[in-house]
């Protein structure tokens, strides 16, 4: 062997695909990765405090939650955003179809899938600042719903990275409230979650 001389296997060229990499970096399948689940739950009382009582007495966290009643009046549809490895995930479906109420559950995050968030943000809006504040909601594809002397209240819609940007972007000082619906999610083409 001579000084200086790696002798090393090569790597092979990579692809597109990056199967060569996994066969050189330990994937595991412990890496935590944001779910959105959805399902279809009967409208009674305490159905809810059922789910969200599931995932604090094992220990899971919801990130994000949202309820509302589906075309059928008697089924509501409530999206959960957690994290958490693919086993617990699945560990936290299997518990939920054991839920007498609910009908039927969804990982939305194993194919494709669109989100959005609502947001209301009232900012104060006097001066310059007014202006400003008009600028950015126009670049964020903002609506402004409510105007006063010295505020404003913006409205925006988008996945959550959109709205963080756009919180990110205002000067915290300008800030008096922020409201978030938390997220929604259906299934892009023919996906579709029904009784």
């Amino acid at each position: 062997m001579t000084a200086g001389r790696d002798t090393a296997t090569p790597l092979p060229p990579r692809s597109a695909s990056g199967a060569w990499l996994r066969r050189y970096l330990p994937i595991t399948s412990t890496t935590h990765m944001r779910h959105v689940i959805s399902l279809l739950i009967e409208n009674e009382s305490g159905a809810l405090s059922r789910v969200s009582g599931l995932f604090s007495a094992r220990g899971y966290n919801i990130e994000s939650l949202t309820v509302a009643p589906t075309e059928e009046a008697s089924v509501s549809r409530m999206t959960i955003i957690t994290s958490g490895s693919d086993e617990i995930v699945e560990q936290i479906t299997k518990q939920l179809n054991k839920l007498i109420e609910v009908v039927k559950v969804v990982d939305l995050s194993e194919s494709a899938h669109i989100e959005r968030e609502l947001m209301l943000v009232k900012v104060r809006a006097t001066g310059k600042d007014r202006d400003e504040m008009k600028r950015l909601s126009d670049i964020f594809r903002g609506r402004i719903i409510d105007v006063t002397e010295s505020t404003y209240v913006i409205e925006l819609t988008g996945t959550q990275a959109k709205l963080d940007s756009f919180v990110g972007a205002i000067d915290p000082a300008l800030i008096l409230e922020t409201v978030r619906s938390g997220i929604c999610g259906v299934g892009r083409g023919d996906r579709v979650l029904k009784v």
